[in-house]
């Protein structure tokens, strides 16, 4: 066989050579020109402080998130009479009521609870409370049972009332476990207020359109109110329990007596008597502590205090007391609360408090922008002495300065008429402990 020449092999391997040569240099320079546009894009990115690699960049992106999902920052207020702040809610809080014993206040708010607050640590540095979850919803309204063993609360998308009961442990806390089944829904409109009377034998739910519905603690609903006022702007039930009362759009307050008979059995609700005299709107109503006087608000731009204490039955009208002016009713709506005694009305309007002596009808006091949002509620403690407010993330406190010098004057004015020795001394005792009280916060007027 004939072998090929050696110049020919020699060649056809000096090509392949040359080949394999140029391949490996075209491979070599795609691969530093791939480096070359990593570096420049990684040093791009440093330069600008944006992440090298996935797991730094969505690090970055949780740590933006988790800055987006932080709280506002809390409204910040400060005066001389504020007592106390109750700051232990995440979201805003909607409603509160103080326990018939006084030693709890309970509040609720968006945040999906029910808080409990000692009264007793009001004054102290830290506050305490206890918290009730609200499962899959949040309450708007909260109201204390008679006997403070349980509270119920209103479920904003439920649209229901549920009860929780309140269980003591061995360490002085509450367990607080919802029954079983909420009660049936009944409202068509959404719900401006709920109660419980004091003496436990009803539950009163109303809504904003003209309906008040009468339960009994089973959740069977006794009677059914047509207010006729066009719609409802606020319902309460009186303190001794008697009567339900609504006002609205029409310029009165209606008033109806809830009739039980001697056996506690149900038998009819009736109506009782109206306050007359205003020519708009009523905006909210309240009731003192015997329910023997009452308090409004209107549209109109006046307060009035009421003398209720009236034989119905026998057609006498409740007696106008005072008339005071209020020019921001007539501009937006508001709320007011009546001390026990009936002798201070707090009134506010959007995140302002106005506190009136009702015997004089004068203004003695005035918080400005006492919270981030508009006031949602506002009520005194059962001594009178504290006014409690909510509207954002928190409840503050008042001293009630206007309620002591109140005291001062009628203990003055008793006094000059008192003849017997005791009587001057128990009065005496009254007036010094106000002046005290009056001194110690700096609103003793000389």
């Amino acid at each position: 066989m004939e072998l090929p020449q050696l110049p020919e092999l020699m060649g056809l391997s000096l090509l392949l050579g040359l080949l394999a040569l140029m391949a490996t240099a075209a491979v070599a320079r795609g691969w530093l020109r791939a480096e070359e546009e990593t570096s420049s894009r990684s040093a791009g990115q440093k330069a600008n402080g944006l992440p090298l690699d996935k797991s730094l960049r969505s690090k970055k992106q949780k740590q933006h998130q988790r800055v987006r999902k932080e709280k506002p920052q809390q409204h910040n207020f400060t005066h001389r009479l504020l007592a106390a702040a109750l700051k232990s809610h995440s979201g805003n809080i909607s409603c509160m009521d103080f326990s018939s014993n006084g030693k709890y206040l309970a509040t609720c708010a968006d945040d999906r609870t029910v808080r409990i607050w000692s009264t007793k640590d009001f004054l102290q540095r830290e506050h305490r409370s206890m918290r009730a979850n609200v499962e899959l919803d949040h309450a708007t309204l909260v109201r204390f049972s008679p006997d403070c063993r349980a509270f119920i609360v209103w479920l904003a998308n439920g649209d229901t009332l549920r009860v929780f009961k309140m269980t003591k442990r061995e360490d002085g806390g509450y367990t607080f476990t919802a029954t079983p089944e909420d009660f049936p829904k009944k409202h068509k409109a959404s719900i401006i207020n709920i109660g419980i009377a004091d003496t436990g034998k009803f539950i009163m739910t109303a809504s904003s359109d003209t309906t008040i519905l009468i339960w009994n603690l089973k959740g069977h609903v006794l009677s059914t109110i047509n207010t006729n006022q066009m719609n409802n702007t606020h319902a309460a039930i009186s303190p001794c329990s008697r009567f339900v009362a609504s006002c609205g759009f029409t310029p009165d307050v209606k008033v109806w007596e809830v009739c039980f008979g001697k056996k506690g059995d149900f038998q009819e609700v009736v109506r009782a008597f109206e306050l007359k005299g205003h020519s708009a709107a009523v905006h909210f109503f309240a009731f003192s502590n015997d329910s023997r006087r009452m308090a409004s608000v209107s549209k109109d731009g006046t307060w009035k205090l009421w003398d209720t204490d009236v034989e119905y039955k026998k057609q006498q009208d409740p007696y106008l007391l005072r008339t005071g002016c209020f020019e921001e009713a007539s501009t937006m709506p508001c709320r007011l609360a009546l001390s026990p005694d009936a002798q201070v009305l707090a009134l506010a309007s959007g995140s302002s408090i106005h506190l009136y002596n009702t015997r004089r009808g004068e203004k003695e006091e005035c918080f400005e922008q006492v919270h981030g949002e508009c006031i949602t509620d506002l009520s005194f403690d059962i001594t009178g002495r504290l006014l409690a407010s909510c509207g954002d993330r928190a409840v503050r406190l008042f001293h009630n300065t206007p309620g002591h010098r109140a005291v001062v004057e009628e203990m003055q004015g008793l006094l000059k008429r008192a003849s017997n020795e005791s009587t001057r001394q128990r009065l005496q005792q009254q007036l010094t402990q106000a002046q005290e009280a009056l001194r110690s916060l700096g609103a003793l007027k000389k």
